[in-house]
C-alpha cells in the first residue's frame, strides 16, 4: 500500500503475512515508483519474510515515462534530503513493524544512491545493483557528492555491489575502485545496465537475476 513519509514524499509499503526478520528499503531506478516495484515490494515481503518499503525518488513531480526529464533533474537531487527520506522509511519500518535491523537495497540510481547511503549508521546491510560508481557528467551538481569518497569514509563494509560487467555506468576501472575501498563486489559478465530487476527489459537475464537476488538475500540477512 501507499504511505507517506513525514517529508511528503510517497513510498510503497509491505509486510509479510508473519512475523518479519528484518526491514527492507528499496531505492528505485530513475523512473520511480511504478507498479514495477509495487510488485516487487509485495514478492519479497512474502518471499524473503521481510517488511519492505521502496521510496520515490521524485517525490512532488509529475514525470512521465520518457527517461531524457527524468535524468535532467537527477542534478537536483538533495544527496541529504534523499538519504533522510530513505531513512525516514527505515523508521516507518520499524514503527509498523517492529523490525529492529534494516538493510538497503536499490538499483541503477538508487543502487548509486545505496553507494551513498554508506555514511549512514542506519542500515545494516547494503546491495547495490548497477549503481553508479562515479556521478555521470550531467548529474553532477553541488548537491551530488562522489559515492566513491562516501564509501572511503563510511560503511564500505557493509555495502554488496551487483555488476554488469558489459554496463557502461560501471566500467572497469571503476569497479576496481569501488572494491579498492572495501565494497564486496559479485560480478557477471555477459550482463548489461538493468539485467536484474525488470524482466521486461531486453538486458534482462533470467539465470543471473534469480542469482544475483539470492545473494542479495544471503549479504542482507547476514
Amino acid at each position: 500500500m501507499r504511505i507517506t513519509l513525514p517529508s511528503g514524499t510517497p513510498a510503497e509499503f509491505a509486510q509479510p503475512d508473519g512475523p518479519p526478520t528484518m526491514g527492507l528499503v528499496i531505492a528505485p531506478d530513475i523512473f520511480g515508483l511504478r507498479p514495477l516495484y509495487d510488485d516487487l515490494v509485495a514478492r519479497l515481503a512474502r518471499d524473503w519474510n521481510m517488511s519492505v518499503c521502496a521510496v520515490e525518488p521524485f517525490p512532488g513531480r509529475d514525470l512521465g515515462p520518457d527517461i531524457g526529464p527524468r535524468s535532467a533533474l537527477v542534478a537536483s537531487i538533495d544527496d541529504a534530503l534523499h538519504l533522510a527520506d530513505l531513512e525516514a522509511a527505515a523508521d516507518q519500518l520499524a514503527m509498523r513493524s517492529g523490525v529492529g535491523r534494516v538493510g538497503l537495497l536499490g538499483f541503477c540510481l538508487g543502487g548509486m544512491y545505496c553507494h551513498k547511503a554508506a555514511r549512514s549508521d542506519r542500515f545494516d546491510r547494503i546491495v547495490s545493483f548497477y549503481g553508479m560508481i562515479r556521478v555521470p557528467g550531467g548529474w553532477q551538481s553541488a548537491t551530488q557528492a562522489e559515492p566513491l569518497d562516501i564509501l572511503a569514509a563510511g560503511h564500505a563494509d557493509r555495502v554488496l555491489a551487483v555488476i554488469g560487467e558489459l554496463d557502461p555506468y560501471t566500467p572497469p576501472d571503476d569497479v576496481v575502485a569501488l572494491e579498492s575501498v572495501g565494497v564486496a563486489t559479485v560480478r557477471y559478465p555477459q550482463a548489461e545496465h538493468g539485467f536484474a530487476h525488470d524482466p521486461a527489459r531486453p538486458a534482462h537475464r533470467s539465470d543471473d537475476a534469480a542469482d544475483a537476488f539470492a545473494r542479495s538475500r544471503v549479504w542482507l540477512e547476514g
